[in-house]
């Protein structure tokens, strides 16, 4: 097999940044094109790290949440409160148009993060064509957990506005060649598969605008992807993907809209598929020359082996992508960190 570029998906849970680009220059060298901060700290919670922008809003009350419809076997063990025990809607004396967000961090917490990047690159620890990766939640994600159900549509825009404010200050302050922005689509695309429900009609064109958005918000030098995600509660997606279908779909809709360049995509892929009807959909794909496909073959349980198993298949319908685990790696012990990075090289290397 030819050598394979690598990509990391964005969560990785050691100690701070600077352990996790140390790390991942030492293991994976130039094979991994951009490294993420890993989201250390409050940020491996994903988006119920976002409760700060809501909780104690002088225009928002909390209420107690009545749940949502995942399966509760899927967090069971994981020892992190996944599942959101709060919502937050607007107050009755305060006009949807009149909301306004709190920073939401991803713009300070990206500005910190690269200043030890670069001191990392300039000490020649990192190599030279390396870019930092900058891993969001797009706003779908955050606003259909955190926000009262019948209040969703009404704070998207005033979200979805703070987030635009938070891009261009990351645009403003770091040098656009030196970083890479990532959308994480987990919510999004376990929607657009029909098994989270929206708060607006049509689901796979709600999800696609609002992606293409996205999309479109990041300045066209700064580099762009996707992350197509199906959760990742206890090392178990919230669905487990029937095939590649709406993957391809959502991805061919992204690369026909979105008006600059999308640098790449990622598609996961569950350990036990290595079949061909999970992968015959890829036949389908229609990205453009510019997008490097990510397959999400990489899995620790059976190591390089199953991993070689699954590009057998995938091989048959699609080539020159790059590798890559199904998800982040937030949510496993810190130790086998170094271990999995280890499989990334030894298939990259072919």
């Amino acid at each position: 097999m030819p050598a394979r570029e690598i990509h990391l998906c964005g969560s990785i849970p050691l100690a701070d940044a600077r352990e996790v680009f140390e790390t991942v220059a030492e293991k994976l060298g130039g094979a991994c094109k951009r490294i993420p901060d890993g989201e250390t700290g409050k940020r491996l919670a994903w988006i119920r790290w976002q409760d700060h922008v809501f909780a104690d809003h002088p225009q928002l009350d909390a209420v107690e949440s009545e749940g949502d419809y995942r399966n509760a076997a899927a967090v069971t063990g994981t020892g992190q409160a996944m599942a959101h025990t709060t919502w937050f809607r607007i107050k009755d004396n305060v006009s949807p148009k009149d909301l306004e967000m709190r920073p939401l961090g991803y713009a300070d917490c990206a500005i910190e993060s690269y200043a030890e990047f670069e001191k990392l690159k300039q000490a020649g620890r990192i190599g030279e064509g390396i870019k930092f990766l900058i891993a969001v939640p797009s706003p779908f994600n955050v606003i259909n957990s955190a926000i009262a159900p019948d209040h969703r549509i009404l704070v998207e825009p005033a979200y979805e506005s703070r987030m635009l404010r938070e891009i261009e200050q990351v645009a403003d302050a770091l040098p656009h060649d030196q970083i890479a922005w990532q959308w994480d689509n987990a919510h999004d695309m376990q929607a657009f598969d029909g098994a989270r429900q929206t708060y607006f009609p049509f689901h796979r064109d709600g999800i696609a605008e609002r992606l293409i958005k996205c999309g479109d918000a990041v300045p066209a030098d700064i580099e762009m992807g996707y992350h197509f995600c199906y959760g990742s509660f206890g090392g178990r997606h919230f669905i487990e993907p029937r095939d590649m279908a709406h993957m391809v779909d959502l991805a061919n809709r992204l690369s026909a809209g979105v008006g600059r360049d999308i640098d790449w995509i990622h598609m996961p892929v569950p350990v036990e598929r290595d079949d061909e009807a999970y992968f015959e959909a890829l036949a389908n794909l229609s990205l453009k020359p510019e997008t490097q496909l990510f397959l999400g073959l990489i899995h620790d349980t059976d190591g390089v082996e199953g991993t070689r198993r699954r590009m057998t298949t995938a091989d048959k319908y699609v080539s020159g992508y790059g590798v890559a685990t199904e998800c982040g790696f937030g949510r496993r012990p810190a130790e086998t960190v170094g271990p999995l990075l280890d499989i990334h090289a030894d298939v990259a290397a072919g």
